[in-house]
């Protein structure tokens, strides 16, 4: 990876990880275009996974600095065992099925379908639940809506899904207003995205420990993360405040001509399926 590589990959890392477009996907595609032509070695490729995982700490943080208070708050405890159970399925899935997983992440051709149809479902989910809809907070949130919207982000381990659009859509099938169903994806992140970079970075510690040995990579992987941190919170904002006044239709249309560029620039031959 070049420190241009970095850059670009921690600004489309802190915009999309928050929002329904998928972030995985949208690395995916980023990192394939930006190697066309190049073969990059073995310890490159194997690098470039374990940034695209741990660059997700700084974004996690952006949450946490936003939400400070609902994260720190001892009255509320109750949240961090909702978010417990909630983030108990993906846990489970992620251990049973990480082979599977790691070999879908090498695949645009599964983005592009996973963008496609997500962005189908999006175009019609306010239809769909939102006049319904009345839980605005944790307090009113039942472990059982809890659970059942970690279930959903388990749809978010095939690339391109999107971890926030999943549990979004989760959310108000399960009964929560917009605004708190993307508040309540942003907590869940939290404890999920910390188990995945824990995890990645242990497993490349006993298998590629010369990753995490190599100064250039450990400072990349300190820029990207304050790149990372600095643009999410400005997604978060901004998301946040939009859903105040539209619906998630135009993320429907986004994912959907999103779609239709990478089966183009797959069938143009400029990124492998």
């Amino acid at each position: 990876m070049t420190w241009l590589d970095t850059i670009i990959l921690s600004i489309v890392e802190g915009v999309t990880e928050f929002l329904p477009i998928s972030s995985t996907g949208h690395m995916i595609i980023t990192d394939a275009i930006m190697n066309h032509g190049k073969t990059p070695t073995e310890s490159e490729r194997e690098f470039a996974r374990l940034f695209e995982v741990c660059i997700q700490l700084g974004a996690i943080l952006s949450v946490v600095t936003l939400y400070w208070r609902k994260f720190f708050d001892i009255k509320r405890l109750d949240l961090y065992f909702k978010l417990i159970v909630a983030v108990f399925p993906a846990l489970a899935f992620g251990f049973l099925f990480s082979k599977k997983i790691d070999e879908l992440l090498e695949s645009p051709a599964t983005v592009a379908v996973a963008l496609l149809l997500g962005g189908i479902v999006l175009l019609f989910v306010d239809n769909l639940f939102s006049a319904k809809n009345r839980i605005e907070n944790d307090g009113e949130l039942s472990y059982k809506k809890g659970f059942m919207i970690g279930m959903w982000q388990v749809l978010a381990m095939i690339p391109g899904t999107s971890r926030s659009a999943a549990t979004i859509i989760g959310g108000m099938q399960q009964g929560l207003t917009r605004r708190f169903a993307a508040e309540f994806s942003f907590f869940l992140a939290v404890p999920t995205m910390m188990a995945a970079t824990g995890y990645k970075l242990l497993k490349a510690t006993k298998e590629h420990p010369e990753l995490l040995k190599d100064k250039d990579n450990l400072a990349m992987l300190g820029v990207g993360n304050i790149i990372a941190f600095v643009v999410a919170l400005v997604a978060i904002k901004t998301f946040i405040g939009f859903l105040q006044k539209n619906s998630l239709r135009a993320f429907g249309v986004y994912r959907i001509v999103a779609a239709i560029i990478i089966f183009g620039l797959m069938y143009a031959g400029y990124i492998k399926g």
